[in-house]
Formats: C-alpha cells, structure tokens, sequence
C-alpha cells in the first residue's frame, strides 16, 4: 500500500509541477492577463454520480467540508467510530438498506469503507484536475486519498484514484491497513448519440481483531486508573486474529439515442444497457483458536474461514423522455449470485451446505415527470427466482411550496430476502456454522424532508419491518441469526439549522427517533444531536479563511450493539446501557488559495476528566487526539 501511495502521489505531483512551471499562475475563474484565455470557471468541472446527477467541484470551506474531514470522507452523523481510523462503526440511527431486492453478501461492519457502484462518481473537466488529502492517525501510520481526472478531449474523460490508510491504534492488536483502487471512464460520441461510464475498483480492507478488553483490563479501563492511561498495557482477549473483506468490480452503463440527443429538450428515445460485476472474499484468520472466547474449534491452530461472493446484474431499458409526457422507462434483465464455501459442514443440527446461488430474472421501470407544480418521480423492480424473489416500489413527489419552502415526500415498499450470511455461514469455529430458510425481509416506509430556509430542514420517516433479521446471543451465550416473528415499528425526525450571527454561526443537528414495537430486536438511542459553535473570517487581507470553534456531539443512553469479530457484524444484547456522554471538539481550520487545512483537538473533554466510555461492550471509546491534515486541489 505504501509503494502505491507513493507512486501516485509522485506520479500526480511531478506532472502538476512540470506543467505550472510552463504555465504563468493563476485561479480557476481569473484572468492572468488580457493576452492570455481567461481559465474555465469551477461550474465546468463536473461530478457525474452513477444516475447522471451533476455537481461540480468545490472548493470552498464550510461547516459541512469540516463534518466531512475523515477516514469515509462522509458526514458521519448518527455513526460512532472505533478508536482506530479504519476500523468500523457502530450505529446510532437504522442504516438498513431497503432500496435494493438483492440479497446482500454480509460482513456488514466490513463495509463502511468498501466502495459500491453507487459510490463511484464520474467526471468532465475542461482541465487536468488533482486533488490530494491527507490526515494523521492514531499512533503510527497515514491515511491519503489521492485522486487525478482529464479529459484528453472534450468528449473522453479519465479518472484514476487510490485510497490508503494504515494505522497502528493505541490499544493492543488493533492495526488496520486498507487501499480503495478505482479508475473511471466516461465518454460521449460527438453527435451525443452514444454515451458510455464504465469504472473498475479493487479493494482489500484488512483490521487485526483482538475481541475486545478482557474482563480485568475492563475493570481497570472504567475505573480511570491513571496507571491505564497508557492504553497499550491494557489486555485484549486475544492478538492473533484478522478479517479481511476483498473486493473486484467492473461497472458499465451506455445509452444509444435512436432519436434526440444527450442533453437536449426534444424528444428523446433511446435504448440503455447496465452491467454491474462484483467479486468479494471475507477471510477470517486466527493462528490458534480462542475457545474460551469462541467457543470449541475444529482445529487448535492456523484458523481460517473464507466466505466467497460473486454477482452480475445484467439489465437493458428502453427510454422515452418528452417535455409532457415526461420520462419513462422501461427495464428488464438478468441477475444471478454465488455464494459458497470448499466444503459441506456435517454436525449434531444437521447439513450446512457449501453453497447458495440465485439465478434472477429481473423486470421493472420508472417514471418522471414535473406536473401541476410537482416533481413526481416512480420506481418499481421485481425479481422472479426460485427462492430469492423480491420487489421494490417507490413513489415519491416534491413540491415547492414558495421561493423559500420545498417539500418533498413519498412511500416505499420492499420485499427481499435476508443478507446471505443470515442463511448460511460456516467457520472453523463449530458454534459459527448454520443454515436458515428464513423469510423474506418486507419494509414498507412513509417519508418525507422539508427544506425550510427560514426555520429548519427537516427530514422524517415512520417504517415498519416484517421477519426483521437480526444477529444475538442464544440462551448458550452464542451467536446466532434470529428472525423476530412480529413487526419491528419506528420512527425519526431529524432537524438542521445553522444561525449567523454577524462572523459568528451556530450549526445544530438533532435526530429524535423512537421504536414502538420491537424493542427487544433493534436497539437506538432516542436522541442524537450535533451542535458546533465557531467563528469565521478572512484574514490577512482575504488570504486566508479560517473558521474556529467547538462542536458538542451527543448521544442517550441506550443498549448498544455489541461485535463479533468472526462474523464482522453487530449483534442485539440486552443486558447493558451506553452512552448519556458528551464529546467536545476544538478546532481550527483554514483555506488559502484552494487548500483546505484541518487542525482538531478531538475528544477534548476526555482530556479534562478522563475516559471511560465505549463505541461497543468491551470496545473502548477513542481519546483525546490531536489531528490535522489537508485537502488540496490542482488546477491546471
């Protein structure tokens, strides 16, 4: 990883530096002189998600590129992270993912960090674009997201990108080391019939598991004692286990415009093709077995589970969009899924079989159209298998109420089966083998967000699961997959504003969410919040931005979550509370030209009275830190 790192980052930067030196300086939008062309503005470089949704490039500094500033490079509101930069998160508020009817792989805490294809963006730059960040880590080690994007004509784009991170931890047996690998194409024919994305990404995301802190370090650990203050004389229930989730994909999406054109108001008719490929490996080793822990193992040594997962969606649409009529589209494909293990498990429950595989016929379609003052927007997919069927609907409507107010509100429905390592699951560990034919999973959702500039946004969403799949302890003390008989009911409101006052602001997030059935199955704190308190200015005659403050982030108690490092998945435990703790940040952050500086003094009260609280039962809560790094765009 760090031969990668360096190479890119040599690579980027020799090339940026040979061409600045031919070239007179200058900024995205100025002018260098009358006899030289004015440089494009930022607007013309463009982000292009996997939906043709379009933004461009910003380098601004706000409150929100300050949220942003970390390891998922995502606001990460309602997750709370390990102690270590690249280990995984417990979660404060429901994340499950109800708007896809494929099965997913599991590993689930795994994937924070691995990159889908929704999370690969596209790119249109009239100029070579760099960006590179950078932020430190606890204790040794780096973390570098360098990325590079050109267009080698105006109708040909390349992106190429690579994301590493490896950090060493405070407490024993916790290193990390990770890489994103992704590159992009994205190309247009010059009559703008045919247009093509295509991404390849590769991606090995490795954490050493250590189980937690063993029931003295705990004691030691919640009582404060100073001598514990250094956390890497704390014991761990073991040092000689790692998961690693592995990861391939090819993604290719292309439309042909028998009439019109891409970006043209005429009518348009056009035929699309989407396929979607995905390889991934989750390997779990352990050099001898944990049995007090774990339970008995086949082996005493050389522990090794692998979980195996391959995918292909392959789906062609038809498309009409007309300026009344609206678009509609219809779609229709084939999907199929293995998942599989080298061997068959024989044991006192039974067969547990080597293999689950789906072969998929796919037919659905969408809708949209402004009408009567309304964005109305309609997605329906239904898959047809054996044991694997599903569907999702979606309606949804936005309406802006006045120049200020936007509404926009729908529903949604989704029936699909159970992540796969809910059905089968095998392990060198013999409590870790099963086979389930559970139901299907089926949400159905009422949401809603309003964007109220001179009050709040506001965002809502009342939900309700049947056959909700969850992992917990058995009445062994083992962890199993349950699926809970009755219906797991919820709901959440969640409200942001920032106040200005003068070269003050103000930032509040807070997320009210209650579970009126169910409470034994999904456990959330009912109140979550944000509020960060800062100053900004320019200084030295607008050369510099800065913005300083504090921000308070707080969560209710609640029965969080506990790991299991085997599975790499959170499973329901009812026994204990966390949280009810504030945690207060300072921080200084700065802009020249278009670099973004980041300096925080993470967890700051904890340096003040100590800590003792937790991300998980027996995972610590990180401790005071001092962080700082960069985000730097190159435009040539």
């Amino acid at each position: 990883m760090k031969k990668a790192l360096f190479l890119i980052s040599f690579v980027i930067i020799g090339y940026h530096c040979n061409a600045q030196e031919q070239r007179s300086p200058g900024r995205v939008g100025e002018e260098k002189s009358k006899d030289s062309v004015a440089e494009p503005t930022i607007d013309l470089f463009k982000i292009i998600s996997i939906e043709n949704d379009t933004t461009h490039v910003d380098t601004s500094l706000t409150i929100q590129k300050d949220y942003k500033f970390n390891y998922l490079r995502k606001d990460l509101f309602g997750l709370l992270p390990f102690a270590n930069t690249g280990q995984t998160y417990n979660k404060l508020t429901e994340f499950r993912d109800f708007s896809t009817i494929m099965p997913k792989f599991g590993a689930r805490a795994r994937h924070y960090n691995f990159m889908e294809a929704e999370d690969i963006n596209y790119y249109y730059v009239p100029t070579p674009l760099t960006e590179l960040y950078f932020k430190t880590v606890p204790e040794q080690g780096q973390q570098l997201d360098a990325f590079f994007t050109v267009n080698t004509s105006e109708r040909l784009n390349f992106s190429i990108a690579y994301k590493g991170v490896r950090a060493l931890g405070r407490y024993r047996h916790i290193l990390t080391s990770t890489g994103n690998f992704r590159t992009t194409l994205n190309y247009q024919t010059k009559n703008r019939k045919y247009r093509a994305k295509a991404h390849f990404v590769s991606q090995d995301l490795l954490n050493e598991e250590n189980g937690g802190l063993t029931d003295e370090a705990l004691a030691s650990y919640i009582s404060k004692e100073p001598e514990f203050d250094d956390r890497s004389v704390l014991d761990v229930n073991f040092e000689n286990a790692e998961s690693t989730l592995y990861g391939k994909g090819f993604f290719l999406d292309h439309q042909y415009y028998l009439s019109g054109a891409q970006d043209t108001i005429q009518n348009k008719f056009y035929l699309s093709h989407r396929l979607d490929y995905s390889y991934k490996k989750f390997q779990y080793l352990q050099s001898a077995a944990a049995t007090a822990i774990l339970g008995e193992a086949f082996q005493s040594t050389n522990l090794n589970d692998e979980t195996r997962y391959r995918n292909l969606d392959n789906t062609v649409a038809v498309n009409f969009d007309n300026p009344v009529l609206g678009k509609i589209s219809a779609k229709a494909g084939y999907s199929f899924f293995d998942y599989w293990y080298d061997s068959v498990f024989i044991g006192e429950n039974g067969v547990v079989g080597d293999r689950l595989d789906g072969r998929l016929i796919n037919v659905g379609g969408s809708y949209d159209n402004y009408l009567a003052g309304f964005n109305l927007h309609a997605d329906v997919s239904f898959n047809f298998g054996d044991d694997f069927s599903g569907n999702h609907i979606l309606a949804s409507a936005g309406y802006s109420l006045d120049d200020n107010n936007f509404l926009n509100f729908g529903i949604k429905q989704t029936s699909r089966a159970p992540n796969l390592n809910f059905l089968l699951y095998q392990s060198d560990y013999i409590n870790y083998n099963w086979q389930n034919n559970f139901d299907n999973e089926n949400a159905q959702s009422l949401f809603f967000e309003l964007s109220a500039k001179m009050i709040a946004n506001f965002s809502g969403e009342i939900t309700q699961i049947q056959n909700y799949t969850y992992f917990s302890l058995n009445n062994d003390g083992v962890v199993k997959p349950f699926q809970f008989g009755g219906d797991v009911r919820y709901y959440k409101l969640k409200a942001q504003r920032e106040f200005t006052f003068g070269k003050f602001a103000l930032d509040n997030t807070i997320l009210y969410q209650n579970i009126s059935d169910g409470k034994d199955v999904l456990n959330l704190p009912e109140l979550v919040t944000r509020n960060t308190f800062y100053y900004k200015d320019f200084w030295f005659d607008k050369a510099l931005y800065l913005q300083t403050g504090l921000s308070l982030r707080y969560f209710s108690s609640y029965q969080m979550d506990a790991y299991d490092p085997v599975l790499a998945e959170f499973y329901v435990q009812n026994e204990t509370e966390f949280g009810n703790y504030p945690v207060v940040d300072f921080f200084f952050n700065g802009k020249v030209d278009q670099a973004r500086i980041f300096f925080k003094l993470e967890n700051l009260n904890f340096l003040i009275d100590g800590n003792n609280n937790f991300s998980a039962p027996r995972y610590p809560h990180n401790d005071f830190m001092v962080r700082f790094g960069l985000v730097w765009n190159f435009f040539l």
